[in-house]
């Protein structure tokens, strides 16, 4: 048994002598552009699970029994790299990963990519491979959910009507850049994301930074900026094609070419998708097709142009009314419940449906004039053209209310009934009317950066923007009728109008806006800072078709002039190795909304003496970079003072019996945000990485104050004062936790799962029940939700091909993802309940 025992040793060790002189080294180190180790950084063979991460000198080692190979080398805000190698020739490898931003001198110049332990903001990055592996049928803003401070939901569920908040801070005051050119609504800061449905699909990465940020545009974010890099020209030739489908319907066929750098000094990149369903919420329908060109051309060494094309024409069907809680317990529809659809001629017609096409073109030119300065300019254009229907008349009542001619008591609405009944009146007394919002939109940013020497960089511009935005309501369908009675135009009263005929109120906004900012660059050693200020005038003016005769010369307003300024300061300072703090401070005032200066729509009663916003934020945070674990903390505090907003609801139209949508301008409110934020990754090894956040947030409205309530044809309700003070701020999560793992099962197939916790949403307060001091607004239940996915790679004769397999909501739990209260109480709410199991699975080609 001895010299058994002992020849199992003997043969033990020889084995493991032989197999270990069979594995060759590979070691080297891996540093970032300015020649400092990379702590964290993976490097892996392509197609195996064999690596290493790097430690806290950026060093690397590890042993293979592979002769040759392709190694992939990849760390958080890098662009991933790869290179062949060759056992004989293995070791001391030195490798340099260049910045998420810098080969994307396309957009760089305009949005100032954020880069780990240097620029003192906190920040997140999506990159491309997660954006494909977890978008699937789901919003794009859902892609942002688990970075900390956001809150991201579908809102009334309709496609592409997805809403995101950050620190508390709806869209309007959160900075929402492509390519580093804005897109913001020029007159209310809305961004509709209807808009940019196929976003996702040309992303390159998605970048989020939390507070003042660090965007080179003349005013400053206020809850944060969000800044979507498409894929640039610099991709190699081929191509990409995608299938996806999914729940209820949902279908997306996707084209992708790449030229890659072409003999000539063009290259090119293209895409195009459509896309259709039926939407997760009853009559919801939705159709759509987007599209992406970039076609940039190298003239010499000095100069390059860029031209980009992006945009999607959609049409979808809208949830737009809340519904108590019970209405959705009644109802045998549950949380797919809408109100807002019917039938006519046995097709499914939605009452109020959002239709919209809104191409974004812009044109860049990159002038390197010598080795210290650059010139870089972009110029864009973009026309809105489209609206959102829904019912008008006295009779209005019969498609949406109480005595809405329904089949049942949640059913859908009998629309022909109604048509029955405009045809035999022959004038229509309940019509669909669309709301436009045309407009034409266009600016130019231009920025000089020069390296002063090796410590310092100055970056300096100017910023123009021009819109016109076209307001009005327009006859969609006579729903059987000749004609319909409007009197809203004091130039035709008392008109019979027909289909395509303007209706209720038309006027024009435009907005002249030009700006220039300046910024002092350091980094030296373990310290990065900066200092910059910005100034910029925002000009309003306003046209009213209808309600001012044409010869009366107050239908045009004079101009309305508003100066903003601004001032931030920051910097980082790298303890060693693995720990850096960071601190930022900055004030400015930035220009009411065009709402705040007319906030009863009319010319004779222009707000000249609107308050600039004022804002004054601080932030503090503190970073971990170790070989298998990094992590960040941050403290912020965002005063903000003086803010306008819009509450938008529906109520009962006591004259027509109907739900009417009701806007509420609240003018002079003051806020407090603060919270603390915390994130990590950890990978143990090659095969595995976990990742979370925790977001903790205090925000409250801190004075009472005024608000103006007008219908939905712009007339004035009520004058009304508010007592809001010291209540939580609604339509966001004060609380927001996550966790993601990714597990590597073989080295082409990986399984995800993703759990995010939401708790502390507060109802939106009730404008028409705050005239007096009372309740806090009814707190929403918190919720735990679920998502996974596998991805899995394969090749098709050479071809590298992928399938991913998503589900949403695994656990199909019920929970409300947006609420408006009444009386502090779950009864008397009003509330959108989110989306239940959802799933997808798509196939990829890349060749």
């Amino acid at each position: 048994m001895k010299k058994i025992l002992l020849f199992l040793v003997f043969a033990l060790v020889a084995f493991t002598k032989t197999y270990s002189q069979n594995k060759k080294i590979i070691s080297g180190n891996v540093q970032d552009e300015k020649q400092l180790p990379l702590i964290g950084a993976s490097v892996v063979i392509d197609g195996t699970n064999e690596g290493a991460i790097t430690n806290g000198d950026g060093k690397f080692e590890f042993s293979t029994e592979k002769k040759q190979g392709i190694l992939l080398i990849s760390s958080v805000g890098f662009e991933t790299q790869k290179m062949n190698f060759h056992t004989n020739n293995s070791k001391d490898l030195e490798i340099v990963l260049e910045s998420s931003s810098l080969g994307l001198d396309e957009v760089v110049v305009f949005s100032s990519r954020a880069v780990d332990r240097k620029t003192p903001v906190a920040v997140s990055t999506i990159k491309k491979d997660a954006i494909e592996l977890k978008l699937g049928n789901g919003e794009f803003v859902e892609i942002l959910k688990s970075v900390p401070g956001v809150y991201a939901s579908k809102e009334g569920g309709g496609f592409g009507d997805g809403e995101v908040t950050l620190r508390g801070f709806n869209s309007e005051n959160v900075a929402v850049l492509i390519n580093g050119i804005p897109v913001n609504d020029m007159e209310s800061g809305r961004v509709f994301w209807s808009n940019w449905t196929g976003l996702g699909s040309v992303s390159s990465s998605i970048q989020v930074q939390r507070g003042l940020g660090a965007s080179k545009v003349a005013v400053p974010s206020i809850g944060g900026t969000i800044n979507t890099i498409t894929d640039n020209t610099a991709s190699k030739e081929g191509g990409q094609v995608s299938y996806t489908i999914g729940n209820n319907n949902y279908q997306k066929v996707g084209v992708k070419l790449n030229t890659g750098q072409m003999g000539n000094g063009y290259a090119a990149t293209v895409y195009a998708d459509k896309i259709s369903g039926d939407g997760f919420v009853d009559g919801t329908p939705f159709e759509g097709v987007s599209y992406f060109a970039s076609v940039s051309k190298k003239i010499n060494h000095d100069h390059k142009l860029v031209f980009t094309a992006t945009g999607a024409t959609q049409t979808h069907g809208q949830r737009f009314e809340r519904l108590s809680i019970q209405d959705y317990r009644t109802s045998d529809r549950g949380i797919k419940l809408n109100k807002g659809w019917g039938y006519k001629n046995g097709q499914l017609f939605a009452l109020s449906q959002n239709t919209f096409n809104k191409p974004l073109i812009s044109l860049n030119h990159y002038w390197t004039l010598n080795s210290k300065n650059k010139i870089s300019t972009a110029v864009y254009y973009s026309s809105g053209k489209g609206g959102v229907s829904f019912e008008a008349g006295a009779d209005s009542g019969k498609l949406t209310g109480p005595n809405a001619y329904r089949l049942g008591t949640f059913g859908p609405v009998d629309v022909d009934r109604v048509v029955d009944e405009n045809i035999a009146n022959g004038e229509s007394t309940a019509i669909i009317q669309s709301s436009a919002n045309n407009h034409i939109w266009m600016g130019a940013i231009s920025t000089w950066t020069s390296n002063i020497d090796e410590n310092f960089t100055f970056i300096g511009g100017l910023d123009y923007r021009y819109y016109k935005g076209s307001h009005y309501r327009e006859v969609s369908d006579l729903l059987g009728g000749q004609f319909y009675k409007d009197n809203g135009d004091v130039n035709n009263p008392n008109r019979a109008t027909v289909v395509g005929d303007k209706i209720g109120f038309f006027n024009e906004n435009f907005v002249n806006w030009i700006g220039n900012f300046a910024q002092l660059e350091y980094d030296k050693d373990k310290v990065t800072a900066f200092v910059a200020v910005n100034a910029s005038n925002t000009s309003y003016s306003r046209l009213d078709h209808f309600r001012k005769l044409n010869s009366d010369p107050t239908r045009q307003t004079d101009n309305v002039n508003f100066f903003g300024f601004g001032a931030k300061t920051g910097g980082n300072y790298r303890l060693d190795d693995y720990n850096n703090v960071f601190v930022n401070v900055g004030y400015f005032e930035r220009a009411p909304y065009s709402s705040a200066v007319w906030a009863t729509n009319n010319n004779d009663q222009t707000n000249k003496d609107a308050k600039n916003q004022k804002i004054l934020s601080f932030e503090i945070g503190y970073g971990l970079r170790l070989p298998k674990f990094a992590a960040n903390v941050n403290l912020y505090r965002t005063q903000w003072d003086d803010r306008s907003q819009t509450d938008t609801r529906t109520a009962l139209n006591a004259t027509t019996n109907a739900q009417e949508v009701i806007y509420t301008n609240i003018l002079g409110v003051d806020a407090l945000h603060q919270g603390v934020e915390l994130d990590f990754e950890y990978r143990p090894s090659s095969d595995f990485t976990l990742t979370g956040m925790l977001s903790l947030g205090d925000w409250k409205w801190k004075n009472n104050v005024n608000a103006v309530i007008t219908d939905s044809n712009q007339n004035v309700i009520s004058n009304l004062n508010l007592f809001i003070k010291g209540l939580p701020v609604g339509r966001s999560a004060q609380t927001t936790a996550a966790l993601g793992t990714q597990y590597h099962l073989t080295p082409k197939t990986s399984f995800n799962i993703d759990y995010n916790y939401t708790d502390r949403y507060y109802a939106d307060f009730n404008p028409g029940t705050r005239t007096s001091a009372g309740a806090e607004p009814w707190k929403v239940p918190s919720f735990h939700l679920f998502d996974a996915s596998i991805l899995h790679k394969f090749h098709i004769l050479s071809l590298n091909a992928k399938v991913i397999a998503r589900m949403n909501n695994v656990f199909n739990t019920e929970y409300i993802t947006r609420a408006n209260d009444l009386d502090g109480t779950a009864a008397g709410a009003t509330v959108f309940f989110g989306s239940g199991r959802t799933f997808s699975i798509s196939s990829i080609i890349n060749f």
